[in-house]
């Protein structure tokens, strides 16, 4: 269950301290558990690790975070919340530009966010403020009502297959001290020697046409553009009725 104090703290008004003032902030602690995240790994946050960085007890950490789970969907709302996704004035097809970039960016800043599964989110600012920016959007563009929140789950989901495997080639790139382009090299000669032209015509033909060469748009964009003309297909037929 959802420790919504927690992730909703911001929003709430401060409570007068008594006594000793705290040493730290919920804030502070998921800092410092998001920079070792991003350096060494989700399984390195751990809450010993975590209350070693900031020179305090293990068990003084549990009164600022009650459970690792907590911990971990503080994090995770922390870095969705951090995109800052506010585009008054823009168009839709900017606006879902922006998404675009600042979720891959978020993933290429937080490796760790490919050990987390999002299909359960933490219900905070970060996760709603997503929401809402999208719905907006897509309520910018045009789209029908029926249609607006499986236009925004349909964006959501694109942009996040492509930010998560932007990420996870971090990650792997990091752990591995190798690059992605690097180990597609290694692999040059299964071309030569193990791939079957015959049993793969339609793959062999795409090559012998440079179907593979990446130039112009990227696949990411290119599925993109298909999906927003999409959108916009039915914002226009909305707009005709």
């Amino acid at each position: 269950m959802e420790n919504y104090p927690l992730l909703w703290r911001r929003t709430q008004p401060a409570k007068k301290a008594v006594g000793r003032p705290p040493r730290l902030t919920v804030d502070a602690v998921v800092a410092a558990a998001i920079r070792i995240a991003d350096a060494n790994g989700l399984e390195a946050a751990s809450m010993a690790r975590v209350a070693a960085d900031l020179g305090v007890a293990t068990m003084t950490l549990y009164t600022y975070v009650p459970s690792r789970a907590d911990l971990v969907a503080l994090m995770v709302d922390d870095v969705l919340l951090a995109r800052q996704l506010t585009a008054a004035g823009e168009s839709w097809r900017e606006r879902v530009a922006l998404f675009a970039a600042r979720t891959r960016g978020m993933y290429l800043a937080h490796p760790w966010l490919t050990e987390v599964s999002l299909v359960r989110p933490p219900l905070g600012p970060g996760t709603m403020a997503e929401r809402e920016f999208l719905i907006a959007t897509m309520s910018l563009a045009g789209v029908p009502t029926a249609a607006i929140n499986r236009a925004a789950l349909a964006v959501t989901a694109y942009v996040y297959a492509f930010a998560r495997e932007a990420g996870e080639d971090a990650r792997l790139s990091r752990s591995s001290g190798q690059s992605t382009e690097s180990w597609w090299h290694e692999r040059g000669d299964f071309w030569e020697n193990w791939f079957d032209v015959e049993a793969h015509p339609a793959m062999t033909a795409l090559w012998n046409a440079g179907g593979f060469d990446d130039e112009g748009q990227t696949a990411f964009e290119y599925g993109l553009a298909l999906i927003l003309e999409g959108i916009a297909k039915s914002g226009i037929e909305r707009s005709v009725e």
